[in-house]
């Protein structure tokens, strides 16, 4: 085995295994440590609790190294299509760990955490992904559609806000749901168009021929499937931000903001 599918094989592992210790283990002993709410929780609400924990970590470490290699890693900018990065190829092993830790978690707790559009949101990354480590191609696309994950943080927030019983009037609650939607737009819709315009500018070109049918069409049609759900939750979050300022707006005309925890 040569050094790079060492390199990748072994962050996969170390992911998949990381990732299921930390739902399985790591969050309740953690949470139970610095959130005092966390222990009030019912059945149900801490393996959700759990896995947003772990979605969280995830999205912080991928999101972070995808975009080192974004703005940083020459061999992967000199060539969005072509270029080797060991970063790159590493930080897609460390995000397929983590999907495939959580299909397995979302399959054993199926009844608590069983999602369709979570299912193939992860099945098209994965083979996405699949593709790009066997070819060791599109590395710099992989990890600038990677960024995408730099929004998570505050969508897993706001479900940790609602779980402890704050207002969606309080000020952490409303502060983070601004954040959200602002995040979310910037890394995940704002791209769009410049994205698919890179794919026309290169479609034609000896590079983009050079990838095969396979992934040109695995390439385009993944991202398309992944983008669509990004427009479709957007428009959600986008009407939960609208409710909210009219809602603030309404508790300002009768007399004042409510802030805090409900009782």
């Amino acid at each position: 085995m040569d050094e790079d599918a060492t390199l990748v094989l072994g962050a996969f592992l170390a992911s998949l295994c990381a990732f299921q210790l930390l739902f399985h283990f790591l969050s309740h002993w953690l949470s139970e440590k610095v959130c005092p709410g966390f222990s009030r929780l019912g059945p149900a609400k801490k393996i959700e609790w759990n896995s947003r924990v772990a979605s969280t970590c995830h999205s912080v470490v991928v999101g972070t190294l995808s975009l080192a290699v974004s703005l940083f890693d020459e061999a992967a900018i000199a060539d969005p299509l072509w270029g080797d990065s060991p970063l790159a190829k590493a930080n897609v092993a460390i995000a397929s760990g983590y999907l495939i830790s959580d299909l397995l978690v979302i399959t054993l707790h199926w009844d608590v955490l069983g999602d369709k559009a979570f299912v193939i949101h992860h099945c098209a990354s994965l083979y996405a992904f699949f593709l790009m480590l066997r070819s060791g191609v599109l590395q710099y696309i992989a990890n600038f559609r990677l960024l995408a994950e730099l929004s998570s943080p505050c969508v897993n927030q706001r479900w940790f806000l609602e779980a402890l019983q704050y207002s969606k009037l309080s000020t952490a609650n409303v502060l983070n749901g601004l954040l959200m939607t602002l995040s979310f737009f910037v890394v995940r819709i704002l791209p769009i168009p410049s994205f698919y315009g890179f794919i026309l500018s290169v479609v034609g070109t000896e590079p983009y021929a050079r990838l095969g049918l396979l992934i040109q069409c695995s390439w385009v049609g993944s991202c398309m499937v992944l983008d669509v759900m990004n427009v479709l939750w957007m428009v959600k979050i986008a009407k939960g931000c609208f409710r909210v300022l009219a809602l603030m707006r309404q508790e300002k005309a009768g007399g004042g903001l409510r802030n805090g925890k409900l009782d």
